[in-house]
């Protein structure tokens, strides 16, 4: 179940669908650039349910097909610089979304399910863009009451970053339980962790109900800190400058590349 960043990424391949977090749940720092380095292309990115620094480097290595996501950017520090540019080049496809149907995606995929009904999204623009989401009426009511079909989303695979795990394989996510339909929707989940802990998290009573357990976790890589420069819920803050240094950096193609060359021989922060 251990294992390590490079064999992780080399169970990645191009043309994966591979779902990522939310900035503030976990993203895997550490994977992204080993992911760039393996020269993975034609990636399906899918959004849990916006994207940020993660994706905006793996658009700008050139590493991404389409994007499905409810929002693409680096929060405080502002725009995505290398995804809004794609978007204007047109060099990838964004998939619009909301944040409500990502996640009834993932959870119709979890429960086995073709599809989940939500309603939220009558009377929205979003839907001219999406043939694939089906409007019906609901065939539980007399009265016309139409509501909309999220297909599933199955991702190939699923990786995010977490403060520990044991070495059984279980993931302590906490509160983050947005993470744990990503895992039960993904064919494979890859981990990495702060740190590797003795004994068993899920068999514990303080940390069992916030556990991942095993079974839906493919593998697991130490790496600490590594969601840096995002911040980890009760480890570490944000890196808010570094954020905003990449985004001075990155509004140009040359700019991006020289602060990717520059950072890759600084190595991990300390």
């Amino acid at each position: 179940m251990q294992s390590d960043l490079k064999r992780i990424v080399s169970k990645l391949h191009s043309g994966m669908r591979i779902a990522v977090p939310v900035d503030y749940a976990g993203v895997s720092m550490a994977l992204t650039r080993p992911m760039i380095e393996a020269g993975l292309r034609d990636l399906d990115l899918v959004c849990v349910p916006t994207g940020g620094l993660q994706v905006d480097m793996l658009v700008g290595a050139g590493c991404v097909r389409s994007v499905e996501t409810s929002a693409v950017s680096l929060g405080e520090a502002g725009g995505a610089p290398r995804f809004n540019a794609a978007v204007k080049e047109g060099s990838i496809k964004v998939i619009d979304a909301t944040c409500p149907a990502v996640h009834a995606g993932l959870i119709a995929a979890q429960k086995g399910s073709p599809f989940l009904p939500l309603r939220g999204l009558i009377g929205t623009d979003v839907l001219a863009n999406r043939p694939d989401w089906k409007v019906i009426d609901n065939p539980l009511s007399d009265q016309k009451d139409p509501v909309v079909l999220i297909p599933a989303i199955h991702p190939d695979v699923a990786i995010f970053h977490a403060p520990m795990a044991d070495r059984h394989g279980n993931v302590w996510i906490g509160r983050r339980r947005e993470l744990a339909p990503m895992a039960y929707a993904a064919r494979e989940t890859y981990v990495t962790v702060d740190r590797i802990v003795e004994g068993n998290l899920l068999a514990d009573e303080m940390t069992g109900a916030g556990v991942l357990p095993a079974l839906y976790v493919s593998a697991v890589a130490e790496a600490p800190k590594g969601a840096w420069p995002y911040g980890l819920w009760g480890e570490y803050p944000a890196d808010v400058d570094e954020l905003k240094r990449y985004a001075a950096a990155a509004r140009t193609q040359e700019g991006f590349d020289a602060y990717m060359s520059e950072t890759a021989q600084q190595g991990e922060p300390a």
